[in-house]
């Protein structure tokens, strides 16, 4: 599991999150100390009630012109293995060519999973704001996304390895930095093209997988590892049924995605690249919208 970091970013950049209180008791982690004892604080905090936690704003609105019941835009933390760090609810797309992706079995259901979600010009929330974010997980339990057009500032790859230990330094090739999203942003997740997987790895879609282990790093590292990828701190999560709700309240488009997009460099105008393809004029988008 990729341990918790801290980048140099201003506190008021990176707001602190929670994640919710789980359905299921979590297995352990290999955090360390530091961790273990926050978590206790954290759970020795933590309400009686068992409706899911909110993070983030708390319970303000997302600020995108609608009402979402006072839970911030993409907040939510899924219920989570603590062991290998990723969603209890993938455990059997895992690894290897067998069995269907996360997007296959989403297009059964009508899910999102391997597709983009794209904010609208509406969108208050400045942490979301014309974000583009690769849906990577979407059941009845919730969903899980990572933001592919913010850049982390205050971290570079190699100080990254630096502090997990990890050789050789200077690397034998680099990983752009992002910021993925509100919750867990001491977590590290890579995003990554499917031609390189682990038994831990979350397999989205036929090319593209989600590893959260220190292993990809020394891959990478070493010159190795997966052709394409970004390494994101933190990431967008929704709870039960309620990224289903902001779509139908106009808070994003939904439509596919594309993996030479998905991956390249160019941040500043992915968002704006992305409605193109799909032929939308960002300057004629109104609330009505949808999936595309």
């Amino acid at each position: 599991m990729v341990k918790r970091y801290e980048s140099k970013k201003p506190a008021d950049e990176s707001p602190e999150t929670e994640a919710p209180k789980p359905r299921a008791r979590r297995k352990g982690t290999t955090g360390g100390k530091a961790a273990e004892a926050s978590r206790k604080q954290q759970t020795a905090a933590q309400p009686a009630a068992a409706a899911p936690r909110r993070a983030g704003a708390g319970a303000e609105s997302s600020g995108s012109g609608t009402d979402h019941g006072g839970e911030p835009l993409g907040t939510h933390g899924p219920l989570l293995d603590g062991r290998m760090h990723r969603p209890a609810a993938a455990r059997e797309r895992v690894g290897g060519a067998d069995g269907p992706t996360a997007e296959e079995d989403a297009a059964k259901t009508g899910h999102l999973a391997g597709q983009f979600l794209i904010a609208m010009p509406s969108m208050g929330d400045p942490r979301f704001a014309r974000s583009l974010v690769y849906i990577c997980l979407h059941s009845e339990e919730g969903a899980l996304g990572i933001i592919v057009n913010r850049a982390l500032e205050g971290l570079s790859f190699e100080e990254l390895l630096r502090q997990l230990n990890i050789e050789p330094v200077p690397p034998g090739r680099s990983i752009r930095m992002h910021r993925g999203g509100p919750v867990e942003a001491g977590r590290g997740f890579v995003l990554h093209s499917a031609d390189w997987v682990q038994e831990s790895s979350l397999r989205v879609s036929r090319a593209v997988a989600l590893t959260a282990s220190v292993e990809i790093l020394k891959e990478i590292a070493q010159g190795r590892g997966p052709e394409r990828g970004i390494l994101a701190l933190g990431y967008a999560g929704w709870g039960p049924g309620q990224l289903d709700r902001e779509i139908q309240e106009n808070a994003w488009l939904s439509a596919p995605a594309d993996a030479a997009l998905l991956f390249d460099g160019g941040l500043e105008t992915k968002w704006q690249r992305a409605l193109a393809k799909i032929g939308v004029d960002p300057a004629l988008l109104s609330g009505a919208a949808g999936h595309a």
